[in-house]
């Protein structure tokens, strides 16, 4: 993982970042009419552009360019400017996680000691209790008013109307805190995301089309491991862009793009024993309940393809389509419709099902099955519908 740094060191380090990024975003943003659409070939010639004299009109494209820099690093995603700021309520102060000496130790989390799940009994905005008035959120205990969350500009247009539709059911709803998978890295780890996006010309809050993705998935590569990447690998990013794009627009949003990018980076720092420390009590029991259910002889085993299968379950969003295991699990996650166990997806099934015959050999006990799917669960907390992590095919 590398040397930790000082708090002193990373503050340095991060606005370093920030005054080396606003330079050429200065010019990008000064071009570009103020929108918020921009590509790295732009950036690239942007940031040459140095000797340019700082007028007003520069200074608050710096403002605002330094701004969405603090966003990234505390965590608070994209603020609308067309949000209605009259009588909103104070946002949070997100605090990062911080690792601690025990968390790479073994877990022991028992298959038939059951959790009891309780959600909380007053709105974590207002701390009022309003009885059926409250939606849950299906990751933790927290419960919220729709107007809260409103005020606090967390819930707009689309993601109103999904909350109210799915909080109270079986696929459920992700608050804020959840949703953000950002949110999950420690300082040091957001930092060192923070350098990587600068070092590829990677402008916050930007959308990213496949020629920007691909660009920056080979400066990634070459970076860590001074080598380009193989054909192969170049494929598996594409496919990797189609989950981000289920809609099909020809660009992935930016917060999809920085939630990939952060479990990536939690795959790669931390071992699978402090990624099963961030699975709260919900996702335990789902996950109880998943096995349980492939374990049809109640032997503590399943083979290896129905593990492999039940991972797809975990993105699993619209009940309205079949799951592709045997027995239902839907209740588990979401799973795009661009998963390889999508029932859509026949060549990806044929894929898979020689290799899972094979894997059968291997029992997977009940530890196992939640080091193996961990991160899949972790990446099937937001709402938004792109898959934020390529299922291996």
């Amino acid at each position: 993982m590398g040397v930790l740094m000082s708090r002193r060191q990373t503050v340095e380090k991060v606005q370093k970042v920030s005054l080396a990024v606003s330079a050429f975003k200065d010019g990008l943003r000064a071009e570009g009419g103020g929108t918020r659409r921009g590509t790295l070939e732009q950036s690239v010639q942007e940031g040459g552009e140095e000797d340019v004299s700082a007028g007003p009109s520069q200074t608050e494209e710096s403002s605002a360019a330094k701004a969405a820099w603090e966003r990234l690093r505390d965590g608070r995603g994209v603020e609308p400017e067309e949000f209605d700021r009259a009588n909103r309520f104070t946002p949070p102060a997100f605090i990062r996680p911080k690792r601690e000496l025990h968390d790479d130790e073994p877990l022991d989390i028992s298959l038939e000691q059951r959790e009891q799940v309780l959600n909380d009994e007053m709105c974590e905005i207002c701390e009022v209790w309003t009885a059926e008035s409250l939606f849950p959120c299906r990751i933790c205990s927290r419960v919220y008013h729709d107007g809260c969350l409103r005020r606090m500009g967390y819930l707009q247009n689309d993601s109103a109307v999904e909350m109210t539709e799915t909080a109270h059911t079986e696929t459920g709803w992700s608050c804020y805190y959840c949703d953000n998978l950002n949110l999950l890295l420690t300082e040091e780890e957001m930092y060192s995301l923070m350098e990587t996006l600068r070092h590829c010309k990677i402008i916050p809050e930007t959308c990213l089309n496949l020629d920007d993705f691909l660009h920056y998935k080979h400066m990634v590569h070459k970076q860590q491991f001074e080598q380009p990447m193989t054909e192969a690998q170049e494929e598996q990013a594409a496919l990797q862009f189609s989950a981000l794009d289920p809609d099909k627009k020809g660009h992935i949003e930016w917060h999809d793009f920085l939630f990939h990018e952060s479990i990536q980076l939690l795959q790669k720092l931390r071992p699978q024993n402090a990624l099963l420390r961030l699975l709260t009590a919900k996702e335990r029991e789902r996950a109880r309940a998943a096995f349980v259910a492939l374990d049809q002889d109640s032997d503590g085993f399943i083979g290896e393809a129905e593990c492999r299968r039940a991972r797809h379950t975990w993105f699993h969003k619209h009940q309205k389509e079949a799951p592709s295991c045997s027995v239902s699990v839907s209740h588990v996650g979401p799973m795009s419709e661009s998963s390889p166990a999508s029932s859509s997806s026949g060549k990806s099934q044929e894929k898979i099902l020689p290799a899972a015959e094979h894997e059968e050999a291997r029992p997977v006990d009940w530890l196992g099955f939640l080091r193996e799917n961990v991160v899949y669960i972790l990446a099937a907390r937001p709402n938004s519908a792109a898959l934020h992590l390529q299922l291996p095919a």
